[in-house]
């Protein structure tokens, strides 16, 4: 529809003062600062402060602080008087987990708090006040209550924004389940009162405005030129320069804050738009504002409509970060990228520091918008007309954009659930909806964000709506050897993975996610049932497979080919986030590496190869997959294979790192070979990689919620060998999938990282599983010697059918495959050698004969070995025997009790016995010497957090936490109400852990499918792309 633009040129307002009362969202100070551009003294060229300018007074109604307004605002004595500021909370906006994710169903159920429960209260005290202020026009941004209170009093209300509130809602209902969706149909009908909307640009659907007029960008004006800004900040013409910002406001550093090289600390009062103007790229930093001086001209951070408007309006690259549920920022996001404007930074490089291939990268970008920056002015006209009565024109196509708006908030909200926004070309950029953003003619049309895809064909799979396969798509898009050679340093990794793939040949992509332990762990490897949850974080794996003459060799790579003088199949590996951990990003061998003449080398020489050099041990978790395959299933490789793991399953936080990766390897290497292995023996398979070539003595629990999870399912596994043949007969570890537990609505589990690193190789686990399997055969032995002696026993029985059968479970308990088939406790009526065994009671036969610490020279002396073939006994060390064999006994019914009381009715007294079960298990994982100081810290803390509401006579949020997987640090499972007291409590947990260990936990929060549910993607580089034509 035709923008307001010529609004500017219309007569000049009445003269009378006229009273404005401007309600604004507390959400965020972009929308302050946006305001002030509406209601603050005039500047040149600049949102209209003509309101104050022209003698009007403004009446501002939010919950921002008011030095938010101060700080903007310059002191005028014609100004005086004619601003008041009301501190009033009418919505909450979103609540945030952290800076960069917003918890849905928190949100939804703080604005039922904050606005809906009070609602009556709320229409009483606005139209009071409303009244006395005789306010000529309401004006919103965009508080919903705000329109109905208007109509209530009869006073005009003008809505001004690029979303609206029950567009961001709706969609954390699709996420949260649809038992707040009246908030939506609250808020739409009030919004329905609004007399007209001042759309901007880069707007979301918004059809609950019945007339809407489009606007320019609101951009903040300049105070000083860039020569002047950069010559009192002593910076040279020449150098190039990133401003972080935030939100459009200033957030100053501290006087003690220190700062890096090349870094310059603004004032805490200093100006952000001259700062931008002065800088050559923005950078949106989370907490403070500071100009670098090492690289660029642009700006990094997340999207919102300041820094987005003022990025386009000063031509300044712009690097963000996406953010999770703000569902303004794919619109903002769509603009900035028509603009040429902006590039994506992933979170895991900002919240690290990598930043220097995006600004490098930045550079090379020409921002090109040219749409006109006075919105505020041309704002605020309409708004003087139409509080005196003047009504704009409407537009005939408004009924037609309210359908159109409609029908693509239909499409997003059908989409699967997790699916990043795609927009339609036809929506906010076509040259009658634009409007106030005309686009230039030599910029070509975007295609759909699914096509990033335009780079590539998707020959078969789905994307599933994955944001994190979707950003790994568009990181191989981004790979081109010649620019990354002409920008200067860059990565290791990345130049490696540049060169990797022949562009014009098939590429097999799977994905694994990490695993939350929620119930089970060290009880896998000793048969008990676990329960475990698939996470958000996973790994991506693509696999490439060439002729030896065809594959694209690294230049060392081609040189030992060279030397030897053939041709024969070479395994080349890029490993992304290297620099994390400080390892080898890449590994290259011949195939010929992992045979012995005509046959695969062994597990142990292979554990040899790969540990020859400590950098590059992790190629094992990766290239023993292709050992595995050879030896188990007799897969004869022929060709040359180039791989590229990206993981974002950070590494020693307990949460699966090595089996996500394991897992997505030989599902993507599977995928390009045509070898259809069922998922659970992949797993199985994936854990004699682990067991095995890397020596890593874990369960299989890991590998099989990676491959056979579902997203927000409890994967429940009997970890035992089931009487049906297995279709790989040479594997004999246990795994059978009992089911996919629904997790309760009103409940939910999170990952806090201890920061303690974690490793299933390191020796406290090993130790305690050695001494679990001590253990068994120390009762097998003591069963069979009972069973011997029971055998030619005088003793007088009921019957001697009583007496045989008693004998046979004897020697059945002898053969004992797993230590969880001993139940605890089992009641026996007297004291009969003979009924007590047939009881299996735990404690009242074996318990007292089993030591507490035994040394392993001991052991093999009067047992022989342990019977564990991935494990070994070393003679000249002790170890603990009693609290290992004692813990899966009494886990495996931990956990069957966990699990049906899942089923059980929705109470506190159900969450309190959900919980006592993991302070159980956390406390059992301490005595075997699997616990750490942080751990307990973690789990203090939430005892804390339920004792401290229990103490004031309210219902706990948080009830339960256990550490997880292997433990000796690691991560802690928490178990708590689905509701906002609980997402505070946790970040309150968050909070506390730092200050007393300076380390933040990372949260775990959400989860995804596994690799069978995922499958493969099979693409291709289309032809036309530029870095298939390279």
């Amino acid at each position: 529809m035709p923008p307001a633009g010529d609004a500017a040129h219309a007569p000049p307002p009445p003269h009378r003062r006229l009273v404005f009362a401007f309600y604004l969202t507390g959400h965020g100070f972009g929308h302050a600062t946006r305001a002030i551009e509406f209601s603050s003294v005039r500047f040149p060229s600049q949102v209209v402060r003509h309101l104050i300018a022209a003698g009007h007074e403004v009446h501002v109604a939010t919950a921002v602080p008011e030095f938010v307004f101060t700080a903007e605002l310059p002191r005028s004595p014609s100004s005086q008087g004619l601003l008041h500021i009301r501190r009033a909370i009418l919505d909450c906006g979103a609540v945030q987990t952290d800076a960069l994710t917003v918890d849905p169903l928190a949100s939804l159920l703080k604005y039922h708090e904050t606005a809906v429960v009070p609602r009556e209260s709320i229409l009483r005290t606005e139209a009071e006040w409303l009244t006395s202020i005789n306010a000529d026009l309401v004006i919103s941004d965009v508080v919903p209550v705000a329109c109905r209170v208007a109509a209530d009093v009869g006073i005009p209300s003008v809505c001004i924004g690029n979303f609206s509130w029950d567009y961001i809602y709706a969609e954390y209902i699709v996420a949260s389940g649809d038992h707040h969706r009246s908030i939506v149909w609250q808020i739409a009908e009030d919004y329905s009162h609004c007399d007209i909307l001042l759309r901007l640009p880069g707007y979301c659907p918004m059809p609950a405005f019945r007339d809407v007029t489009d606007v320019p960008l609101v951009v903040r004006g300049l105070r000083k030129s860039r020569s002047e800004v950069r010559k009192e900040l002593g910076i040279a013409e020449n150098a190039k320069v990133v401003v972080f910002n935030f939100g459009g406001q200033v957030c100053g550093a501290s006087d003690s804050q220190e700062v890096p090289p090349n870094f310059i600390k603004l004032a805490k009062d200093a100006y952000t738009p001259d700062a931008m103007a002065a800088s050559d790229c923005m950078l949106v930093h989370i907490f403070y504002i500071l100009l670098c001086t090492a690289y660029s001209h642009y700006p990094i951070g997340k999207i919102g409509y300041g820094t987005a408007s003022e990025a386009l309006a000063y031509k300044l690259p712009f690097i963000f970060v996406r953010r999770d549920y703000f569902n303004e920022e794919p619109f903002l996001r769509n603009l900035l990228e028509h603009y040429q404007s902006s590039i994506e930074m992933t979170r895991r490089d900002f919240l690290h520091g990598h930043w220097k291939p995006y600004l490098l990268r930045a550079l090379t970008l020409q921002p090109c918008y040219d749409g006109p920056t006075n919105g505020g002015e041309v704002a605020a006209r309409i708004l003087e007309d139409t509080a005196v009565g003047k009504k704009c024109i409407s537009d005939k196509f408004n009924g037609a954009r309210r359908l159109q708006d409609a029908i693509v908030l239909g499409y997003q909200l059908q989409r699967a659930p997790g699916r990043d926004v795609a927009i339609p070309d036809w929506y906010s950029l076509s040259e009658t909806e634009v409007g106030a953003c005309p686009i230039s003619e030599n910029i070509k049309t975007k295609e759909s964000t699914e096509s990033c895809f335009e780079d590539f064909e998707i020959l078969h799979g789905d994307l599933q709506g994955l944001a994190d396969t979707m950003s790994f798509l568009k990181s191989l898009s981004e790979f081109n050897q010649s620019e990354l050679k002409s920008n200067g340093k860059q990565p290791q990794e990345r130049i490696a993975a540049s060169v990797l793939f022949d562009w014009e040949e098939e590429m097999y992509i799977a994905r694994a996610p990490g695993r939350l332990d929620v119930m089970g762990g060290i009880g896998d490897y000793s048969g008990s049932l676990v329960l475990q949850l698939p996470l958000r974080e996973a790994c991506h794996v693509a696999v490439q497979r060439n002729h030896p003459s065809n594959q694209k060799l690294w230049e060392n790579t081609q040189a030992r080919r060279l030397e030897n003088g053939g041709m024969e199949p070479v395994v080349q590996i890029v490993s992304f986030g290297s620099e994390l951990s400080n390892r080898s990003p890449t590994f290259d061998m011949k195939l010929s590496d992992l045979m012995d003449v005509d046959k695969p080398i062994s597990y142990e020489k292979a554990r040899e190869f790969f540990c020859r050099n400590p950098s590059q041990k992790w190629a094992a978790y990766v290239a023993g997959t292709i050992l595995v395959l050879m030896t188990e299933l007799d897969v004869k490789f022929t060709d040359s294979m180039s791989i590229l793991v990206s993981s974002d399953v950070p590494e020693g936080k307990g949460v699966s790192s090595s089996a996500s990766m394991e897992v997505a390897t030989m599902a993507a290497i599977a995928a390009a070979y045509g070898l259809n292995i069922a998922p659970r023996d992949l797993a199985l398979l994936c854990q004699k990689v682990e067991n095995h070539v890397v020596g890593a003595p874990c369960g299989v629990m890991d590998q099989m919620t990676s491959a056979c999870g579902e997203a927000n399912k409890l994967l429940a596994m009997v970890c035992q060998v089931s009487s049906v043949q297995y279709s790989l007969q040479v594997l004999l570890q246990p795994a059978e999938v009992k089911e996919l537990v629904a997790i309760p609505n009103h409940m939910r589990f999170w990952g806090l990282d201890s920061g303690i690193r974690h490793s299933v190789g390191g020796g406290d686990y090993g130790s305690v599983r050695v001494g679990t399997y001590m253990g068994r055969k120390m009762i097998k032995c003591a069963a069979s010697d009972l069973a011997s002696e029971s055998s030619v026993s005088d003793a007088p029985v009921q019957s001697n059918d009583y007496k045989q059968n008693a004998i046979e479970l004897l020697k059945s308990e002898a053969s004992l495959e797993y230590l969880c088939n001993i139940p605890p406790h089992r009641y026996c009526a007297d004291n009969d050698i003979l009924q007590l065994h047939l009881n299996f009671r735990y404690e009242a036969i074996y318990a007292k004969d089993i030591p507490e610490v035994i040394t392993g020279d001991a052991f093999l002396k009067k047992y022989g070995d342990h019977d564990d073939t991935v494990t070994a006994i070393d003679p000249k060390r002790s170890y603990n025997v009693k609290a290992p064999t004692r813990h899966p006994i009494y886990e495996n019914f931990r956990v069957e009790t966990f699990k049906a009381l899942l089923e059980a009715a929705n109470t506190d007294e159900q969450l309190s016995a959900l919980g006592e079960l993991m302070y159980q298990c956390h406390y059992s994982y301490n005595a075997c010497g699997l616990g750490s100081d942080g751990t307990d810290l973690l789990v203090n803390l939430v005892q804390e957090m339920q004792h401290r509401n229990m103490s004031k006579g309210e219902s706990p949020s948080l009830f339960g936490a256990k550490i997880t997987g292997g433990g000796s640090g690691g991560s802690v499972c928490v178990m708590g109400k689905n509701c906002l007291k609980s997402s505070e409590e946790i970040i309150e947990i968050q909070q506390r852990y730092k200050a007393a260990t300076g380390y933040l936990p990372i949260l775990f929060d959400g989860s995804s499918p596994g690799a069978a549910k995922f499958g493969y993607l099979k693409i291709r580089r289309r032809p036309s792309s530029p870095i298939a034509a390279k």
